[in-house]
């Protein structure tokens, strides 16, 4: 499609196109500005339509595979895949049929398959609500599934995918402890301090967003930040800080953040975010691994990672992605903790964290960090915050978060997290 899709499921469509078909992330093609033409709702709209729809995609197969001799072209294929999905959760037949048909027919290159679209679909849409539940839950892909296996186990990657399946509720990090805001958002306040929201809808519309009151960021998220207890006054140094969640932590800390991030435009979300809540911060574009601004109190290393922590959230990662670039990222991990520790005055203190559920970006690395700096220890007096489990503890005295943890509060994100001190 040469012209901007103009609906909030064409977009969809599109979406899954570029995932499905060019391996490319949707965090990219938001920012990259393909969503920008449609209203607001309808951004958010065609965004929970695509992901709903990868994490059902296994299901949605199975559902189409009993009305297929074989599976189509692609872009015929994620139209059925939408349209399916939509049609599970309750969606009302005759529009998600309509449009499933209009999209297809005009289409430059696959207008021919409208009739099968018609016919697949109008079958579907009697199916697709009785049988949706009796599938199997969808499982992530073998690349990345075997892995966690073999550090978790299979009953714990079971209970990640049923994470992963149901998404991700809404997460705010609050500017201050307001009464107030958490009655206007009706939430509920989480044990670490941050506030869940069920129904998402759309968030420059919440109470609070315009004031600045708070901003988005995962529970598991919000943790380095409060690991690395910055102090009013203190110099701090936050690596990779887009797009921005852990510098706006640190400056409402009262502390003097310096934010750096290698991407002038994630920077410039950055800035945004400063100027929504009314924080301040000195922010740099720049590489980590060149910056020579030390000496620092305190540094946040929330370094490079495969992002598999985040799938709940992101479920067109396992998608997009197939593994092979994991090697260079953990030698980059590598490397930046190396750098970060050269920026920290005497007796400072670096946390490192990454979003990832490997073993090999978390605890692997923090073992190798402290092979490789004698006298570098894990402070373990760090992890103790309030609503953070004594068992998360691991033994090289990091924080492992999971998704299978807090399975009646909604979950979490993967992260790994440790605070290092000389």
């Amino acid at each position: 499609m040469k012209n901007p899709p103009s609906s909030a499921r064409r977009s969809a469509v599109y979406l899954l196109d570029q995932v499905l078909g060019e391996g490319r992330l949707m965090s990219d093609l938001i920012a990259g500005g393909v969503l920008d033409h449609l209203a607001p709702p309808d951004r958010a709209r065609a965004q929970r339509l695509a992901s709903d729809t990868l994490r059902g995609l296994d299901r949605a197969d199975r559902l189409l595979g009993r009305h297929l001799r074989k599976a189509p072209p692609l872009a015929v294929h994620n139209i059925l895949r939408l349209a399916t999905v939509e049609l599970a959760q309750g969606g009302e037949p005759h529009g998600v049929v309509n449009e499933a048909v209009a999209i297809i027919s005009n289409h430059p290159r696959y207008g021919r398959h409208k009739g099968l679209v018609n016919a697949v679909l109008r079958k579907t849409a009697e199916e697709a609500p009785r049988s949706w539940n009796d599938l199997r839950l969808p499982r992530l892909p073998k690349w990345l599934r075997d892995p966690l296996v073999e550090a978790w186990g299979g009953a714990a990657v079971g209970q990640m995918e049923k994470a992963h399946f149901a998404g991700a509720p809404l997460d705010l990090t609050l500017k201050s402890d307001a009464e107030d805001c958490v009655k206007d958002l009706n939430g509920t306040l989480l044990p670490t301090g941050t506030l869940r929201l069920g129904d998402q809808g759309q968030v420059s519309a919440l109470p609070g967003f315009a004031e600045g009151a708070w901003w988005v960021q995962d529970a598991a998220a919000a943790l380095p930040v409060k690991v690395l207890a910055p102090q009013p006054g203190e110099r701090v140094l936050d690596l990779c800080a887009a797009p921005g969640g852990k510098t706006l932590q640190m400056a409402a800390a009262g502390a003097d953040v310096t934010a750096l991030d290698l991407s002038e435009k994630r920077m410039a979300r950055v800035h945004e975010n400063l100027t929504r809540t009314g924080l301040s911060a000195k922010c740099v574009v720049g590489d980590a691994l060149e910056f020579e601004g030390g000496p620092y109190d305190a540094i946040l290393l929330d370094a490079p990672c495969s992002a598999t922590g985040t799938i709940r959230r992101h479920p067109d990662l396992p998608h997009a992605k197939d593994g092979s670039e994991f090697g260079a990222l953990i030698e980059l991990q590598a490397a930046m903790i190396d750098h970060a520790l050269t920026l920290l005055k005497p007796g400072g203190r670096l946390v490192f964290c990454t979003c990832s559920l490997l073993p090999d970006e978390g605890e692997c690395q923090v073992d190798e960090a402290l092979a490789r700096h004698p006298g570098l220890v894990t402070d373990r007096d760090a992890l103790s915050r309030p609503g953070i489990d004594p068992a998360w503890i691991t033994p090289e005295g990091g924080l492992r978060l999971r998704p299978d943890y807090w399975p009646d509060l909604g979950s979490m994100d993967g992260f790994y997290i440790a605070c290092l001190r000389r």
